[in-house]
């Protein structure tokens, strides 16, 4: 590994993490997991591939209305790594990633930056924002993903390691039923991401969901 390297020192919960360059690409490493191996944010992966592939038609596409309409100005308010924001940005929408977690945020800008040299029509498409979402939940955007992330209640498998690093490192969305109530006003459509047998985010009742073999899409239109 390069020298270039943020160390963070253990929380009261014993996590540690670090942020290092590896062949020019940032990394995040989970110190208090010696085994686990790094998470970074990476767009040129043959998964990313296989995902644009899907084309307008997949899950994803339709959530959003991107399979009814072009160039639509999507909000990722909750972007994670940021494969869903390159795969809409690469279907011709005009999406806007916002991340308040600055150590997310800088794998973001990361995957960004490297991500535009091999492809900087798509990355034009795609801008980032370092924010709490609900700062800009007072534009008028045409659709607004929601991707929450909640407690593991022990009653399903593992998280995976990455998913677990980053909850570990973020903690969970426990103001997602807040950000839902200002996203409803804030966009013609907001499509959140949920577990497919769980509740309604705030229960309120979709106009419809969209369901695959593990999650759902509810879709809240204005």
């Amino acid at each position: 590994m390069s020298a270039s390297s943020h160390a963070k020192t253990p929380d009261a919960r014993g996590f540690s993490f670090a942020l290092q360059e590896d062949k020019g690409r940032l990394e995040l490493h989970a110190l208090h997991h010696p085994l686990f191996g790094p998470v970074c944010a990476d767009w040129n992966l043959p998964e990313m591939k296989r995902r644009i592939g899907g084309g307008k038609k997949q899950l994803l596409a339709r959530a959003l209305g991107l399979n009814k309409k072009n160039g639509l100005r999507i909000l990722d308010a909750t972007g994670g790594l940021g494969r869903d924001a390159w795969t809409l940005a690469a279907l011709g929408a005009q999406v806007t990633v916002v991340e308040r977690n600055e150590v997310i945020f800088r794998l973001l800008q990361d995957a960004h930056r490297r991500a535009a040299e091999i492809n900087s029509d798509i990355a034009q498409r795609l801008s980032l924002i370092h924010a709490d979402a609900r700062s800009v939940m007072k534009l008028d955007w045409d659709a607004i993903h929601l991707d929450p992330m909640f407690p593991h209640e022990g009653k399903t498998a593992l998280p995976s390691k990455e998913l677990q690093i980053l909850r570990e490192l973020c903690g969970d969305d426990s103001d997602a039923h807040a950000l839902l109530a200002d996203a409803l006003p804030a966009a013609s459509r907001v499509a959140v991401k949920r577990p497919l047998s769980a509740p309604c985010l705030a229960n309120l009742k979709p106009k419809l969901a969209l369901k695959a073999t593990q999650m759902r899409y509810d879709i809240y239109l204005r």
